[in-house]
């Protein structure tokens, strides 16, 4: 492969270089709706989206193209692991706010699994690992010591995480956070977006939401009418609508415009794992993968910095192609493009009622994908009067979290949204989350299956209960077999017995039974 630097290649996204979205007219009538939403990316679409399978009518306006700003210049890293490290969280808010802002992302996360199942959309989304490794080589005993804190913290709070010693690829101490995930983003939105106008909502592209009018609630868009019973802005970084400009100045002062850059390239298959990898530094580097049949596609991250504060852009670029190139000598890049990200004092974002019955979202940080989801689920429950355990840790003004008037664990009890952490054990995300070649060990209604899937994508499903003394067997994914912890036997990956004490094969399971 032929190495090429930054003057030589653009700046337009690979998402939007290797897939297509539908166009959408522009708005060309007055129209009456339950609520307008202003903004196409993933916020707006998985809003319109929830919306409209909650009985409600919707009209989405877009000033440009929808799937082309924000949403389009990710990298779409999907992950409840936030820019502020486990262990700060706990620091600033206590233990049970910090397991709320995880819980929040992993419902997010649910949600998105969800949808990708319910209209079968064909995103490339893949459950995989996360890794937080040590940005230095050298990591020193105090920065490896603040890893194994965080995992052993992620663990007591209910997450499925463990230091490694070596993190795969880039070979450095960190923390393995299981079933995160990625897709394709900007297929992703071409399928929420079909699955808006299917059942009868409107998308119009190319119309301006000039202004904003209270009683009765209505946008003026491309020169129409719209009345509406609620408005969610879902602009990235807000619109005043009728929060009225005082207040909205004020909000504005709580935001920080950070512009993140990012280069990719092509590498040949199984050169990188396929996982999402980033480092301690700060500002962070990121890395992931868009696999393709013959070949992986690498898009690389970082060189934060504030919005109009560096004069010397190309510099950036340069800068992550070294790192790019110091890991894979011979990557074939071919994309480079920035995106800006939104970062708030306490690394929350705001989330919620921005005025009587308008909502807004903003302040995701690097986490868009899994927020701008969140943000879709509590506005829609917002929306239709009901109750969301994370109503007042992303408020605006987080008065009842600094005052310690938020019981977190009480406000989940009778919550939906909450029945994810044993739905989430369950088949579905579980099933999907074994790769080829590789086996995991999942929960089905209480009990323990050893999933293996065969390179050919076929699923193996044993029990994961060793026949020897009944202790729960685990992958071996070096070896390839399934190893019990308590006396050393082993089995294949079809639970057939490699060696004892066991003398029977791991039993059968069926799914659903």
């Amino acid at each position: 492969m032929t190495k090429h630097s930054s003057l030589d290649v653009g700046t337009i996204p690979y998402w939007t270089d290797s897939s297509s979205f539908p166009s959408f007219p522009a708005i060309d009538r007055d129209l009456d709706v339950d609520v307008v939403i202003v903004g196409g990316g993933i916020t707006g679409l998985t809003t319109a989206y929830l919306l409209q399978m909650a009985g409600k009518s919707v009209a989405l306006v877009e000033r440009g193209r929808c799937a082309d700003v924000d949403t389009g210049h990710t990298t779409a890293h999907v992950t409840m692991v936030t820019d502020t490290r486990l262990g700060e969280l706990v620091r600033q808010f206590g233990r049970s706010h910090a397991q709320a802002v995880w819980d929040a992302g992993l419902a997010a996360l649910g949600q998105i699994d969800a949808i990708v199942g319910e209209q079968e959309i064909d995103c490339a989304f893949e459950w995989v690992d996360g890794y937080l490794y040590a940005a230095e080589a050298a990591a020193d005993a105090i920065e490896i010591a603040a890893l194994e804190d965080d995992a052993d913290l992620a663990r007591e709070l209910g997450f499925d995480a463990r230091f490694v010693a070596d993190v795969p690829f880039v070979c450095r101490p960190g923390i393995r956070f299981s079933d995160q995930a990625r897709f394709h983003p900007r297929k992703y939105l071409a399928g929420l977006a079909a699955a808006v106008r299917a059942r009868g909502g409107h998308i119009f592209e190319h119309s301006n939401a000039e202004e904003f009018y209270e009683g009765p609630l209505r946008v003026k868009a491309g020169g129409r009418r719209v009345r509406c019973q609620d408005i969610v802005i879902a602009t990235h970084n807000p619109l005043v609508g009728v929060a009225g400009a005082t207040s909205a100045t004020i909000f504005q002062t709580k935001l920080a415009l950070y512009t993140s850059y990012v280069v990719g390239g092509r590498v040949p298959k199984g050169t990188v794992p396929d996982a999402l990898f980033w480092d301690t530094a700060n500002p962070y580097h990121y890395l992931r993968l868009d696999p393709q049949p013959d070949h992986d596609f690498v898009i690389v991250g970082g060189e934060d910095h504030k919005t109009g504060q560096v004069s010397d852009t190309n510099a950036c670029y340069a800068r992550l192609e070294k790192t790019l190139h110091a890991r894979l000598p011979a990557i074939e890049l071919s994309h480079r493009w920035s995106g800006q990200v939104i970062e708030t004092p306490d690394g929350l974002p705001y989330i919620g009622r921005m005025a009587d019955h308008q909502y807004a979202a903003t302040g995701f940080g690097g986490n868009g994908m899994t927020f701008g989801t969140l943000a879709a689920i509590m506005i829609v429950d917002a929306i239709q009067g009901r109750k969301n355990p994370w109503t007042d840790l992303f408020d605006t003004g987080r008065a009842a979290i600094r005052h310690g008037l938020w019981d977190y664990l009480k406000e989940n009890a009778d919550y939906p949204y909450y029945k994810m952490r044993s739905r989430f054990a369950g088949e579905r995300r579980s099933l999907r989350s074994v790769t080829p070649g590789h086996g995991k060990v999942i929960r089905e209604n209480g009990a323990q299956i050893a999933a293996y899937r065969r390179p050919d994508g076929a699923l193996t499903l044993r029990s994961a209960t060793c026949t020897h003394m009944g202790c729960t067997v685990a992958w071996n994914d070096a070896e390839r077999t399934w190893d019990c912890p308590c006396h050393g036997s082993r089995f294949t990956p079809e639970g057939e017995v490699i060696s004892g004490p066991a003398q029977t094969p791991l039993a059968a399971h069926e799914v659903g039974g």
